[in-house]
């Protein structure tokens, strides 16, 4: 499930180009003794590959409409140079440019964005959906209630596998060719698992199913981030991360009354999923656009050649000049998310918090059972009922997420399109300590019969509430702190949360059964304490563990200090650089 922006160069190419940016290369003359002088001085002028790279990579991308990183030149002072511009790249034909997908009518941009949270919620309504027929299927292939989990789980595994594919390509061919090619044939492997005669041919076309699936949660974050700007992205931001429990919240709820209705099939959720596929595709088709810059240019540039071969045999746009290798590929898509995974500390943390929250979210869909059919007698269908209050606790913490971030654009405009990360965590500093509260309260509320329902139903609002603002907060903190490598970043966070996701329904119920509800929710709640101080601690020490970041772009970075030293002596001499964030 991976949220917000997604692509490591869609901001470079969607917003125009600033007066002055770091990332371009002033037209004027250096005396080549004063550089050298310069370059010597610091003991950072030795690079290592890693260095060179992260350095080739910042020069490549320019931030939230490309703001100056240093305060305005005053009027009294004289602009710095002009820049030079390279008049065989194509680019957008100024800022009003109508095909940049970021001037598209607002009506146009909630038109694509209400396809997005369409896709989304069907593709995580399919993860869940079947749970509640596990035991129909079980009766029906004579197989082990472990096995009946599987179900679950090797849905979740394609959503391990598939971002690894899926993010990728949407750089390379765009974002609509593959959510077409995703979208139908994730359709089409419903039938497999609706006509399937045994286990094997169910878990295989499960897992089938959910390797395509995931490439609207892999991508939706990223066509969002193309058509909206920084400043006003926030309301998209807020539905779609709802929309990615609002799915998974449904199926239970769903498939419930069809398992429950007598003489129907347990087949016919895979039926109803099918249909709901195949709607959304049809509807995907004609109203999704492609929305990923560098695609658009692309098309562009070759248009132009088409039209003048000779005249304009020389143009190009920057997509083409990427490195398309499989070598490239595979370093992007496979070695970076995990060499970050490795080495960046804010990465590891908020990765194991998501993955203990994301595997309790799927955890619920067998404990509740539990709870509420062995313990309170409820129907299958009443018991998928229980999960409207996780729905309602989302839509409350996207709304309290939207107001908690309703001054970010404010704060962008302040720090000149770099407002510190750490504003993104307020949403967290809440959701961090009801998440405990509320499994504490779901675990000894839930163990026994003698309390009423709604006592136990009330603290699904609570996780829903918590579990919203947690993903919302943290996320869009990962975004922002590693920004043109936050593709990266998300990736490999969503192969961990899914695969914690996919274990977790294999040994809940045993947990629930053997431990007790009260005590199984206590070792959740437990993990959850743990990890509570996370956000106040970023708060806290984020600047600084930035500071020494290999991957996170900032001021206090070692490489960006010397670039921005060096381009303040260079235009304004003894100018005192900024205080970093």
């Amino acid at each position: 499930m991976s949220l917000f922006l997604h692509s490591e160069t869609s901001t470079q190419q969607n917003t125009p180009r600033s007066s002055f940016t770091f990332t371009e290369r002033p037209r004027i003359d250096y005396e080549k003794s004063h550089l050298n002088d310069l370059e010597n001085s610091s003991p950072e002028s030795h690079q290592t590959p890693l260095e060179e790279e992260i350095s080739r990579d910042e020069q490549a991308f320019e931030r939230y409409g490309g703001d100056d990183i240093h305060e305005p030149t005053p009027k009294s002072e004289p602009s710095p140079p002009t820049l030079p511009t390279d008049t065989n790249k194509v680019d957008w034909d100024g800022p009003d440019d109508p095909s940049n997908p970021q001037n598209w009518s607002i009506r146009y941009k909630w038109i694509i964005t209400m396809v997005c949270i369409i896709m989304t919620v069907n593709v995580t309504f399919a993860s869940s959906a079947p749970s509640t027929a596990a035991l129909r299927i079980k009766s029906e292939f004579g197989i082990s209630s472990e096995i009946s989990y599987l179900i679950t789980t090797v849905f979740l595994l394609g959503y391990v596998f598939g971002p690894l594919f899926w993010g990728p390509g949407s750089e390379l061919v765009g974002r609509k060719p593959i959510f077409i090619i995703t979208m139908v044939l994730y359709t089409l492997f419903h039938l497999g698992q609706a006509l399937a005669q045994n286990i094997e041919t169910l878990l295989i076309t499960r897992f089938f199913s959910g390797f395509f699936a995931v490439a609207p949660l892999t991508n939706c974050g990223g066509v969002i981030a193309d058509i909206w700007s920084a400043e006003g992205r926030g309301p998209a931001v807020s539905l779609f991360t709802a929309s990615v429990f609002l799915g998974p919240v449904l199926g239970p709820i769903v498939s419930g009354f069809i398992v429950q209705k007598p003489g129907v099939d347990w087949r016919w959720v895979f039926w109803v999923m099918m249909i709901f596929a195949g709607v959304c595709t049809l509807i995907m088709i004609p109203l999704l656009p492609e929305t990923y810059a560098p695609i658009l240019l692309q098309k562009k540039a070759r248009h132009l050649r088409k039209a003048d071969p000779v005249g304009k045999k020389n143009i190009y746009a920057e997509h083409e000049k990427q490195d398309w290798s499989l070598k490239g590929i595979i370093h992007r898509t496979l070695f970076r998310p995990f060499q970050m995974l490795a080495m960046e500390p804010i990465l590891v943390l908020i990765t194991l918090y998501l993955s203990v929250v994301y595997g309790l979210l799927y955890a619920l869909f067998q404990a509740f059972p539990i709870i509420f059919v062995r313990r309170r007698g409820f129907t299958v269908a009443e018991d998928g009922l229980m999960f409207i209050g996780i729905g309602i606790g989302t839509t409350i913490g996207s709304i309290i997420n939207y107001f908690a971030t309703a001054h970010y654009p404010q704060l962008i405009k302040k720090w000149k399109g770099f407002p510190p990360p750490e504003e993104r965590l307020f949403g967290a500093m809440l959701g961090s300590p009801l998440l405990v509260i509320a499994c504490f309260w779901l675990g000894w509320t839930g163990e026994y019969a003698a309390i009423p329902w709604y006592v136990p139903g009330l603290s699904t609002v609570a996780l829903g509430i918590s579990i919203s603002l947690i993903f919302m907060s943290f996320l869009s903190y990962i975004v922002d702190t590693y920004l043109m490598f936050s593709a990266s970043a998300l990736a490999a966070n969503t192969v961990i949360r899914s695969a914690v996701a996919a274990a977790f329904p294999l040994f809940t119920v045993q947990m629930f059964t053997n431990l007790g509800v009260n005590w199984a929710s206590t070792l959740i709640g437990l993990l959850a304490l743990l990890f509570a101080p996370s956000p106040f601690l970023f708060y806290k020490y984020g600047p600084s563990i930035r500071g020494r970041s290999k991957f996170a772009p900032c001021i206090v970075c070692p490489l960006c200090r010397r670039l921005r030293d060096l381009v303040l002596i260079i235009f304004h001499p003894g100018s005192q650089t900024r205080k970093s964030v």
